[in-house]
């Protein structure tokens, strides 16, 4: 089920998150301060492009906390919004919850990733 519901999520809507997700992390790689932010960003890209049967852990410290507010100001809301707008439509069948909850799982990712482990 995991593999078909990849290839379904890529078709109908992972392959745009997951390249918001690598559009963030390029920008966020043109200085070299926020390279870690970056390569955090291509990390969840993948996640993005094929989330069933993968899991986020969510955890951290204080240097997360520094660098989550960061990520907030700068580029976690667009990510969430989309994320939840996606959610939102995919949720209005019954055929969709299980896609519209893997967007949910990413928007509360894309608003405090720094900490967040995946499984």
């Amino acid at each position: 089920m995991g593999c078909l519901g990849n290839i379904l999520w890529f078709i109908f809507g992972g392959l745009i998150s997951g390249l918001s997700w690598s559009l963030a992390g390029c920008l966020w790689c043109i200085t070299i301060i926020g390279i870690p932010v970056g390569m955090q960003c291509f990390k969840f890209a993948s996640l993005s492009f094929f989330p069933f049967g993968k899991e986020v852990q969510c955890g951290g410290g204080a240097g997360s906390l520094i660098l989550n507010v960061l990520w907030l100001i700068f580029s976690g809301v667009p990510l969430a919004l989309e994320h939840l707008a996606f959610g939102l439509v995919l949720c209005v069948t019954i055929i969709g919850i299980p896609f519209g909850m893997q967007h949910f799982k990413l928007a509360k990712l894309a608003l405090m990733p720094f900490g967040a482990e995946v499984y």
